[in-house]
């Protein structure tokens, strides 16, 4: 094995190879107009279902997204306007291949093809979210789709480039904290208001960007955000959950006991404990002019929420209530120079740091447990400068985190993560043909540092060296239509609630325990891509099969400690595969109107040797819809089918499938290209009772009953 003082003058080696060839017969390249070197992504000629070409940003390589050899999906602010919701998992959760935790309302965290936690990097403007999220799947994301400009979902190698946690995919929120564009305007407004029925959601957001002159532009930002409990469509509890509470109501209390087993078992109609009230603040600057740009940001995020109520039932488990207060302050900042000759067409650098907090408060308002988490993350990008067909990027990330947690219910010690990455992707496009290769090292150190009232831990520190690869091409079967195929091997450290975790938590009502020797994950994948368009019509289909070595996985050991179920972190060979496709198709036109038909279908097949299925694994879903649409007026009718559940993990249950029924009216008074837009939309039409197997509290928390929203967006 090559050691890692060997490897890294390795890949500097390689990099500095892959830019040899860019340099051969280099050509001066010339700025783009207005000197940011940004698409307008968000061009109010924008459809609510049909795009020009999408530029991919979050992409190492910025490429049509019909080019990409991975799987992607853009929504920008138009698609934002009828899916928005509190969580970012909630709001990509129609996303071919996308799921979410759906703890709740506001914490629901994204489910890129089955992985989630651990596996999947939210990123704001390309920088981590620097959050407690990937520890547990109560803590909310602090990103905030209500100012969002666009999001990209990127799964695939490509996604690699944004560190080994990536492994799942990457989610991007993009916005203009950091404005990377002169307004052509005085002043740009952007504004976002909306209410929904299901638990009397109030929010609001007001962006502007503010031409200052000599090449400066200012930015600020806020928004709100209230809402009550949640309403559901039946039961909050599953009929086996509520059997066994009017069960446990004929047993006589052991221990004085006064909970009363028959409410919950007949608690229906609404979900208790998922109010919530967020908040946040941010303003920004930059200086851009032809040759790059130069900017700083600052923002404040404050929310508090709570998490669904685990009722108590048979099982001996108390109900566990928490809410949490969040608060995040945050520092971002960009540099970017384009140089006009020599073979880097950009050079970029982007950074991030944040200190973090929650406290998972009591029903009587006490603090019971608070998290600290304080971290930074930079990244230097090298794009060099196209020579024929030959582009790429290369550069360095670091990542440095500092983590702890106090009270009676601490279930990792206080611990310290560092990494430090080298990346590079290349592409060749000959025409016709289009390969790909990237490459990534990563060193990580974990260090677990136990305070002196923390002696359930143990100290200690690992150090992994993950090494990652992809090759991949694409070649044009006909114009408008592309056959790709990629290959990776990729290697994923473990972290640190992987690593030491041992205590019980309020929030998922489970004992976690971590394992300390646990070996480096790794991963064989393929995947192919057909994607095509043409005269009203557009279709893509991926398929992908992954062989995991050492795959982490949590397992549910059937026994109770703490009044908790206990989950023990192992590892195990494990083998996912599965596809995602999607597609539209112009039924109709007759005078200004156009009539579509559009469906999606995704499924996800996991296996863990010597245990089973994986668990917590979303079905199979299809979803089609119908759509009328004309310059003033959008007409949507869409029915999903989300199949039952059964393979599940030992001490899992299985779901019941759905069917939802949404519709969906969008407005806009003064047509498509005027900034002012209306979405009414009514989602869970029939009231159903829906739960998606992805969520560790699925059992007791549904989805959101029959949900009226009313969103209005303006853009001037």
């Amino acid at each position: 094995m090559i050691s890692p003082k060997r490897l890294l003058p390795l890949v500097i080696s390689a990099s500095a190879l892959c830019f040899a060839g860019p340099v051969i017969a280099q050509e001066v390249q010339t700025p783009p107009e207005g000197g940011s070197g940004q698409v307008d992504h968000n061009s109010p000629n924008d459809s609510y279902h049909s795009r020009p070409e999408e530029i991919v940003v979050t992409a190492p390589l910025r490429t049509a997204r019909i080019d990409s050899l991975s799987g992607v999906a853009v929504l920008s602010a138009q698609d934002l306007t009828a899916s928005l919701r509190p969580s970012i998992g909630d709001t990509l959760a129609d996303v071919p291949g996308v799921s979410s935790t759906s703890f709740g309302p506001t914490a629901s965290r994204p489910v890129l093809r089955g992985l989630q936690g651990e596996r999947v990097r939210v990123l704001t403007n390309g920088i981590g979210s620097i959050d407690v999220s990937n520890t547990s799947a109560d803590h909310a994301p602090v990103v905030n789709p209500l100012l969002a400009e666009r999001i990209e979902v990127l799964r695939g190698p490509q996604s690699l480039v944004y560190g080994s946690s990536a492994i799942g995919g990457v989610v991007n929120v993009v916005d203009s904290r950091i404005p990377n564009a002169i307004p052509d305007e005085p002043l740009h407004l952007s504004a976002l208001a909306g209410y929904a029925t299901a638990a009397k959601e109030r929010n609001a957001s007001l962006a502007a960007n503010l031409r200052l002159g000599g090449g400066f532009v200012a930015h600020v930002d806020g928004s709100y955000l209230k809402a009550d409990d949640m309403r559901i469509g039946g039961y909050a509890l599953t009929p086996a959950l509520r059997a066994q509470a009017l069960q446990s109501s004929l047993l006589p209390p052991e221990d004085g006991s006064d909970i009363d087993f028959v409410r919950n078992a007949n608690l229906r109609g609404v979900l208790p404990n998922t109010a919530a009230r967020t908040w946040s603040a941010a303003a920004g600057f930059a200086y851009i002019n032809d040759g790059g740009s130069l900017g700083l940001a600052y923002s404040h995020f404050d929310s508090l929420y709570g998490v669904p109520v685990r009722l108590a039932t048979l099982s001996g488990q108390g109900e566990e209530s928490p809410r949490l207060q969040q608060k995040q302050d945050r520092i971002d900042a960009r540099a970017e120079v384009r140089p006009y000759a020599g073979p880097f067409e950009q050079i970029a650098f982007r950074f991030g740091y944040a200190d973090y907090t929650h406290a998972e408060l009591e029903p009587d308002g006490a603090i019971g447990t608070t998290f600290y988490n304080k971290g930074m993350e930079g990244r230097l990008e090298l794009r060099q400068a196209k020579s024929g067909g030959w582009s790429g990027i290369s550069g360095l990330q670091f990542v440095r985190r500092a983590f702890d947690v106090e009270g009676d219910e601490a279930f990792l010690p206080r611990n310290d993560t560092g990494q430090f990455g080298l990346f590079t992707m290349q592409s060749i496009d000959t025409g016709p043909l289009r390969l790909e290769t990237g490459g990534r090292w990563e060193h990580s150190v974990l260090t677990a540092t136990p305070r002196s009232d923390q002696p359930q831990f143990l100290s200690g520190k690992r150090t992994f060296d993950a090494l990652s690869g992809a090759l991949g091409a694409s070649y044009e079967l006909a114009p408008e239509w592309r056959l790709g195929v990629n290959l990776s091997r990729t290697e994923r450290a473990p972290a640190a609630e992987e690593l030491f975790a041992n205590g019980p938590h309020a929030g998922t009502s489970a004992f976690e325990i971590g394992d300390p020797d646990l070996r480096k994950e790794r991963a064989w994948s393929l995947e192919g891509i057909l994607r095509g368009k043409g005269a009203g019509y557009s279709f893509e289909l991926s398929a992908y099969h992954s062989w995991f070595g050492n795959f982490i996985f949590e397992r549910a050991t059937g026994t109770i400690e703490d009044g908790l179920p206990v989950f023990q972190i192992g590892q195990a060979d494990a083998r996912l595969y599965g596809f995602e496709a999607e597609g539209t198709v112009t039924l109709a036109r007759f005078g200004p109107w156009t009539v579509e038909a559009d469906a999606l279908a995704d499924y996800v097949h996991a296996t863990i040797a010597g245990e089973g299925p994986a668990p917590r694994i979303p079905p199979l879903r299809v979803k089609g819809g119908l759509e009328l649409s004309s310059s003033h007026l959008n007409l949507r009718g869409e029915i999903e089918r989300v199949t039952a559940q059964s393979r599940t993990a030992a001490f899992e249950t299985v779901t019941p499938g759905y069917t939802m029924v949404n519709a969906e009216i969008g407005w806009r008074p003064w047509g498509r290209d005027r900034p002012l837009s209306l979405v009414l939309s009514a989602n869970n039409l029939f009231d159903v009772d829906a739960r998606r197997h992805a969520s560790f509290a699925k059992d007791y928390a549904p989805l959101a009953g029959r949900d009226i929203r009313l969103t209005a967006r303006l853009d001037l």
